[in-house]
């Protein structure tokens, strides 16, 4: 694949970019996202420009950084090539044991970790799907556009060394090979990325109690707040998983 790149003050005019600058691998408009069709734009030109476009909510945490606003913090040193070598389900067994609750809340799972869910075969269009999703959300909120060449909007977090998985890891290797793991069986596609924030297109979300239960597992042992800051055990977090085509993260 032939990637383009971007110049300083100069996007690729056929996307219609808005004016932006590279902070290292990172493309960024220099204002607010005005017209959100933009984004789906980019994602049907991604084939092409090689160019996968994400989100950035608007967060006092970033604009405090004044022009470099996107780099006003601990960042970490990218780790792309080390993704395909990190196991997912390893991974997100290892960070299922962290202790939240008492009682059966993880009913009928327990101390050890359930695996990962199983593929569907059907699923919607990713990109498509993307587009349609990305644009509702550009509509919603005060995002910056970002650019990002890779093949796989799931490596971004590892390319760019992204450290907003507060408190749970620092090993963006492993946080890009389990978004991996979702792209590949859900068709899970990244769309937004904030200060602490991922959210995610879903293509192919889980259709049945069953299925929905163990991605529900998945989901808590990536994002622990997620579980924790809503009332309910894991089967009541499944319910609200079924047939969901945004996945929304985040960590404190």
């Amino acid at each position: 694949m032939t990637v383009t790149r971007l110049h300083t003050h100069s996007p690729l005019p056929e996307l219609g970019l808005p004016p932006g600058h590279w902070h290292g691998r990172l493309w960024v408009s220099e204002r607010p996202l005005d017209e959100p069709d933009r984004y789906p734009a980019c994602v049907a030109a991604h084939p092409d420009s090689g160019l996968w476009p994400v989100l950035i909510p608007g967060d006092l945490r970033f604009e405090l950084g004044g022009e470099d606003w996107i780099l006003d913090r601990d960042w970490i040193p990218p780790a792309r090539d080390q993704v395909p070598g990190v196991d997912a389900a390893a991974t997100l067994a290892g960070w299922w044991g962290k202790p939240c609750c008492a009682g059966h809340c993880l009913d009928p799972f327990g101390a050890e970790f359930p695996g990962l869910a199983r593929r569907t075969p059907r699923r919607a269009d990713p990109l498509a799907e993307a587009g349609n999703t990305g644009s509702v959300l550009a509509r919603q909120g005060n995002s910056r556009l970002g650019l990002v060449a890779t093949e796989r909007p799931a490596d971004i977090p590892a390319l760019l060394g992204w450290p907003g998985m507060i408190n749970t890891t620092r090993d963006v290797a492993a946080i890009s090979a389990v978004l991996r793991s979702w792209e590949d069986r859900f068709g899970a596609v990244l769309l937004s990325l904030g200060f602490d924030t991922l959210e995610l297109s879903v293509a192919a979300p889980p259709k049945t109690p069953e299925r929905a239960l163990v991605t529900a597992a998945e989901h808590r042992a990536f994002c622990l707040e997620n579980f924790t800051s809503r009332q309910g055990d894991l089967r009541e977090f499944a319910d609200d998983l079924l047939g969901v085509r945004l996945w929304r993260f985040w960590w404190d």
